[in-house]
């Protein structure tokens, strides 16, 4: 279970319960979550101590049920299937591994119940990120228990690992929307990829009539990002409302400019655009009584690519774990025919482009000044974002990424923008987790650090 150490102290030995079923004694072996998370050749996060499976083999149990908390993380799903095989090939005997479903906060448990039959195969596979309920009856043979024939892997294979990051993003949001007391969501419209994706998840979560997204534009805005926004929320079937700023940019600018000697410029100029927004979004949310989305992702958290007070307002950041080049794919994904199923499966529209291809080409840009770029303050996406991997979720140094051929200068600017950003994401609206470290309770690094 998650954080089980806080609450719980390990038992000095294994768990053996024994019951009378059908006129015959069934030895039945009970573990909790990181039981099974014991072969060091299957991950590199084995925790000191006990092997409560290698415990459990003297007992020779006719069955392993494993009691699991494990949240969501990219590439856990394969993982999780491996250890129970492993345990289940050790002990000869099929192991039933139960999953928590649901979000909690930043963590989101995405189910995926299923059972092993004791030669590793799986027999069972329930759903993933959603509830389900299914009946598996395990027959007694001389050799323990166990079912008929053998199931190939084949018959339950795992879905891809886009679907699996959508479905529970879906979910996360779905469930913290739900147990905050929220029937109804409100978000930026932009036309950039970021707030485009944010729109797809929140009409999955919550339908599309419960979805209302706000056009700001400024004067810096280009008339395809209005045109983008507008096309991309017909298409999900959500609400727009159309709220310019450049009135409100002048106002701020006269009340300033005597503060300042002169009008609001440069930086100050582009975070006060920002900071408009971030008001007009809250004041729209507390009227209407509607959980604002933050739409930011990990890379300009990371990097402090963001606005306090500004686009990081919000109750949640939904794709505050997802760099920008995982945003990217994500997109591509649910654009593509692979992903007809699943989306019809989520309440949203099967056929053709969701978010489109005018917005998945569109070069990064929070347009706040004519002709701006990302590319103009931070390196490109398919650069930085490994870097930024390698140092969060890796927690290796510019050292060993200079040793590993980065450059230099790249890799002690991108580990300097990451320290010195610490501040706003301290501020920062809770995010979903869907990575090993993301920015959050698993994220204690101090604002004030010397060097």
């Amino acid at each position: 279970m998650i954080d089980e150490r806080r609450y719980f102290r390990p038992a000095d030995q294994p768990c053996l319960l024994e019951l009378e079923r059908g006129g015959r004694r069934w030895r039945l072996g009970l573990s909790l979550c990181e039981d099974l998370w014991v072969e060091e050749d299957l991950h590199d996060q084995r925790l000191a101590g006990a092997d409560p499976v290698g415990e459990l083999q003297a007992l020779r149990p006719d069955l392993l049920l494993n009691l699991s908390a494990s949240p969501f993380a990219q590439g856990k799903a394969a993982l999780r299937r491996e250890l129970a095989a492993a345990a289940a090939r050790r002990l000869g005997c099929p192991v039933v591994y139960v999953n928590q479903v649901g979000g909690n906060d930043e963590l989101v448990f995405d189910g995926g119940s299923f059972v092993i039959g004791p030669e590793g195969s799986v027999r069972q596979q329930l759903a993933w990120a959603a509830p389900d309920l299914q009946v598996w009856e395990a027959a007694p043979t001389t050799a323990g228990a166990g079912i008929g024939a053998v199931t190939d892997h084949d018959r339950f294979p795992l879905p891809a690992a886009d679907e699996l990051l959508l479905r529970t993003l879906v979910l996360g949001l779905r469930d913290y929307a739900r147990k905050c007391g929220f029937r109804q969501a409100l978000l930026g419209l932009s036309g950039g990829i970021d707030s485009a994706l944010v729109a797809v998840l929140a009409a999955a979560a919550l339908g599309p009539e419960n979805v209302q997204a706000v056009l700001m534009p400024s004067p810096w805005s280009s008339a395809g990002s209005i045109d983008d926004s507008h096309a991309l929320a017909q298409r999900l079937g959500i609400a727009t409302t159309r709220v310019p700023i450049a009135p409100l940019m002048d106002g701020f600018a006269s009340a300033l400019t005597p503060a300042l000697a002169g009008p609001p410029a440069g930086l100050t100029a582009e975070n006060l655009q920002s900071r408009i927004r971030g008001t007009l979004l809250m004041a729209m949310a507390n009227q209407q009584g509607q959980l604002l989305l933050s739409t930011g992702n990990k890379s300009e958290l990371a990097v402090g690519y963001c606005t306090l007070y500004g686009d990081m307002n919000g109750g949640l950041a939904v794709i505050g774990d997802l760099y920008k080049t995982s945003v990217f794919r994500l997109c591509a994904w649910i654009d593509s025919p692979a992903a007809s199923a699943c989306r019809q499966c989520l309440g949203l529209p099967a056929e053709g482009e969701l978010i489109g291809r005018a917005i998945r080409e569109k070069p990064p840009s929070a347009e706040l000044r004519p002709d701006q770029l990302d590319s103009d303050s931070l390196p490109d996406y398919e650069q930085l974002d490994p870097l930024l991997r390698a140092l969060i979720e890796e927690q290796r140094g510019p050292e060993d990424l200079i040793a590993a051929g980065a450059d230099p200068a790249l890799a002690q600017r991108v580990q300097g923008l990451l320290r010195r950003a610490e501040f706003k994401r301290r501020q920062a609206a809770p995010l979903l987790k869907v990575s090993p470290r993301a920015f959050g309770s698993g994220w204690r690094m101090p604002i004030a650090a010397a060097g």
